[in-house]
């Protein structure tokens, strides 16, 4: 599941990235077409692949991935951290 999020978290951020410099520049259509449910699919990704990923502090992990644009690398973040202190790394 961690690949999972890590996958999505990466185009969740690309995609927000996209999609603010479209707006704030040239407006193109196109790109907010595409980019818009690209974005909303892999939001919905990050927060179902932090709910499924294996932790003992899921609520931590889950309510960080709801974050828009950094969710993802936030609950990462929460769960390699959680790794290093139980010692599973």
């Amino acid at each position: 599941m961690t690949r999972l999020l890590r996958f999505a978290s990466a185009v969740e951020l690309l995609s927000l990235a996209v999609l603010l410099t479209n707006l704030f520049t040239v407006h193109a259509k196109v790109i907010t077409t595409f980019g818009g449910p690209l974005h909303g699919i892999s939001y919905v990704t990050v927060i179902a692949a932090a709910s499924l990923a294996p932790s003992t502090g899921l609520r931590g992990t889950m309510w960080r991935a709801f974050v828009p644009g950094v969710g993802g690398l936030l609950a990462l973040r929460h769960l390699r951290a959680e790794r290093i202190r139980h010692g599973s790394v």
